[in-house]
């Protein structure tokens, strides 16, 4: 009990400690706890590619049917938003998801979506991980029952209900999109959108392979060459990637190759306030040019700690637009408040099909001014995090790399602000044992200065 660690969606571990009889444990704790807030609904189970999460996700499915409740089972693994989107709109108790997201192959976890379809916020985690215990069956006469469904269908056709109704019908014809599922759980689903859609689709990496070809299905930049090097080569006007579990987006245009998600975000946002009105959620560690490109059109913005759990209630809380980070997670208003790399990926398509993305946002910098962000990861051990961040408190600089620190933000972490308009920010990892350490500026060489100032607050401390 003492090896399961609850942490930003739920928990997450290597193979040697994600065993059967802990899996067995969490899915008992989310029984108990689904039966102590008197939610009867059904669950949805779904699953990531790895090899081992079928497995896991039958032996979640056999904790949950001993403990009275009707289970949905994927009929193979499927993207995380998917099962999201099921709780609405089946009106589920909750959803549990075999995966260990972008982590590499050695590693699964399971995420709790609890009834909203939005992230679990920490105290519902907290209720969850105070009910950790061995299975506790009913009577086998009060066992539910498991089926296996399609949930594919019902989300695409969501999507298709929601994008038509915001931003006009959707034809993809004469568009052609690379996608590289990185052999995760998009592949058969994104691409699948897409088509429908109209899109001439090139898949890279859409076979199955739970080893993800040796890597890691996280969608930065060294990791998607291939898919780089098909669109600035001309043979497709746009490149689509998702993450392990297709929660995350990625997206490669002909000019820039592989597209800061900040610069993403902002083009969404101007995109869809050409149609629509609203406030913007974004995280701390979220480019400023989302601010000047709501105050450009007189909407509010809305800024939260890092974690999606935090954008889906600063949504809630606001009716906001779109909410997102800076690590390829968005959403909008009208869908579940949970991060949806499939959604993005027909909306992203249709974007750039109505104007070049690179268009849009060289008109954005042109109009805004240019900022650039970095990030860089600090090994630190999951124990050590809150101690190291406390220390640091005491160690904030009247200036950093020579600017004036003009205020702290401390919703997560710290975030200085400086007076040339520049930030760094240093937080703890939610999902791996490691310090992040992120900077904006209005050019690279500036961002390698504050990163490498923020290392150097971190270095003795850590």
């Amino acid at each position: 009990m003492e090896t399961i660690s609850f942490g930003t969606d739920g928990w997450r571990a290597p193979l040697e400690e994600f065993t059967a009889p802990r899996v067995r444990m969490v899915g008992q704790a989310v029984a108990t706890y689904l039966a102590d807030e008197g939610l009867e609904g059904p669950v949805a189970v779904g699953y990531d590619a790895r090899e081992t999460s079928r497995g896991f996700a039958e032996e979640l499915t056999r904790v949950l049917c001993a403990n009275g409740f009707d289970v949905l089972l994927s009929d193979r693994d499927r993207p995380t938003p998917l099962f999201a989107y099921a709780i609405v709109e089946r009106d589920l108790a909750g959803a549990m998801v075999v995966t260990a997201s972008h982590n590499p192959p050695e590693y699964n976890g399971v995420k709790f979506i609890p009834e909203d379809g939005a992230p679990a916020l920490p105290e519902v985690m907290d209720a969850v991980a105070d009910r950790l215990a061995e299975p506790d069956p009913l009577p086998e006469d009060e066992h539910g029952s498991a089926e296996e469904i399609d949930f594919v269908t019902p989300h695409a056709d969501a999507a298709f209900d929601l994008l038509e109704g915001t931003i006009g019908e959707i034809d993809l014809e004469g568009v052609s999109v690379a996608y590289d599922a990185m052999y995760g759980s998009g592949r058969g689903t994104t691409d699948a959108i897409l088509e429908r859609a109209g899109a001439d689709v090139d898949r890279l990496r859409c076979e199955q392979d739970p080893e993800f070809g040796g890597g890691a299905p996280e969608p930065a930049p060294e990791n998607l060459e291939a898919l780089v090097e098909r669109v600035t080569d001309g043979d497709a006007d746009l490149g689509i990637a998702n993450d392990g579990d297709a929660d995350r987006i990625a997206i490669v245009t002909p000019e820039r190759g592989y597209l800061d998600e900040n610069l993403f975000f902002a083009a969404l946002y101007d995109y869809l306030l050409e149609r629509d009105s609203g406030a913007v959620v974004r995280t701390v560690s979220t480019t400023f040019l989302i601010d000047r490109v709501a105050d450009a059109h007189d909407e509010a913005v809305h800024e939260v700690p890092v974690g999606f759990k935090w954008i889906a209630q600063g949504m809630a809380d606001h009716d906001a637009l779109v909410g997102g980070e800076e690590s390829g997670g968005f959403t909008i208003r009208g869908h579940v408040r949970e991060k949806d790399g499939v959604l993005m990926a027909l909306l992203a398509a249709a974007m750039h099909d109505a104007e070049p993305i690179d268009d849009r946002v060289d008109r954005l910098l042109e109009d805004h001014g240019t900022v650039v962000q970095d990030k860089r990861s600090v090994a630190c051990p999951d124990h050590e995090k809150a101690r190291v961040i406390d220390d640091l408190e005491d160690e904030i600089p009247d200036d950093i790399a020579g600017t004036p620190v003009e205020d702290v933000n401390t919703a997560d972490g710290f975030k200085l602000q400086l007076e040339d308009g520049s930030w760094l920010l240093v937080r703890p990892s939610g999902t791996e044992p490691k310090l992040r350490v992120y900077a904006e500026a209005t050019g690279e060489d500036r961002v390698a200065e504050l990163l490498e100032a923020g290392e150097a607050l971190l270095e003795p401390l850590v």
